[in-house]
């Protein structure tokens, strides 16, 4: 999403998406006092949480007017709302001290987003409410958590920092085209790009799992990177080639 054009959506989809980020809000804000101290996270866990919601649901109210010609906010999207609010749970502890079971509830939640991932295209082809808006919101969500999982990784000491080019490149791929007019171009979904993505989450999710001790930890972190360097390049290649 951007916030190059970022405004309010006329009503009712104002309403509409105003009231599920309110919701979100308040079951990122319910979840985090509840499951901090089951975790024994520190008292700004809820908090760090419920912040990290509000940004990524201030970008949403934003960006949708400019990429969702519907005049309600629809269930597909109602679902990667979700989605960003399991997110912003994950992105509370990342300020955290590592401990075990902050891992495991990691990868409790990774199954979740998994699981949930693909349901709001399918929902938003069944409704005939698929968007620019909606796509762009489900592969942010995507590459944010991508990004978390990599500095949780990290930081739980099961890969060295080479771990963060995981989260980090496709934010650099995008930051290249502003510099380089040529690799702002479209580039057309393969299944390829799509397994990749899908193996970066569970790749991570695999490395963060208690039970994967490095260097075995290490290994898999080296691979789901080596199979997204090897995705990139051909996206840049395909683009370096249309330009």
């Amino acid at each position: 999403m951007t916030t190059r054009r970022w405004r309010l959506p006329d009503a009712p989809l104002r309403t509409s998406v105003v009231v599920a980020a309110g919701l979100g809000l308040l079951g990122v804000m319910l979840l985090g006092l509840a499951i901090g101290p089951l975790l024994h996270a520190s008292g700004r866990y809820p908090f760090v949480a419920t912040a990290v919601f509000a940004a990524m649901a201030a970008l949403v109210v934003g960006a949708i007017a400019a990429g969702h010609p519907f005049p309600l906010f629809g269930s597909a999207n109602h679902v990667t709302m979700l989605r960003a609010a399991l997110v912003a749970l994950v992105a509370g502890l990342a300020e955290e001290r590592p401990a075990t079971l902050m891992a495991w509830f990691v990868v409790a939640l990774t199954a979740m987003l998994a699981a949930l991932d693909g349901v709001d295209g399918w929902l938003a082809r069944r409704t005939r409410m698929a968007s620019p808006f909606g796509a762009r919101f489900d592969t942010e969500v995507d590459a944010f958590f991508i990004l978390l999982l990599s500095l949780l990784v990290w930081r739980f000491d099961k890969a060295g920092a080479w771990v963060l080019g995981c989260g980090l490149m496709r934010y650099a791929f995008v930051a290249s085209g502003w510099v380089l007019p040529w690799m702002a171009g479209p580039l057309t979904p393969t299944y390829r790009g799509k397994f990749v993505a899908v193996l970066q989450v569970v790749g991570l999710a695999v490395a963060l799992a208690p039970v994967v001790p490095s260097p075995f930890s290490d290994a898999v972190a080296g691979v789901t990177l080596a199979a997204l360097t090897w995705s990139f390049g051909v996206d840049v290649r395909r683009l370096h080639s249309a330009g």
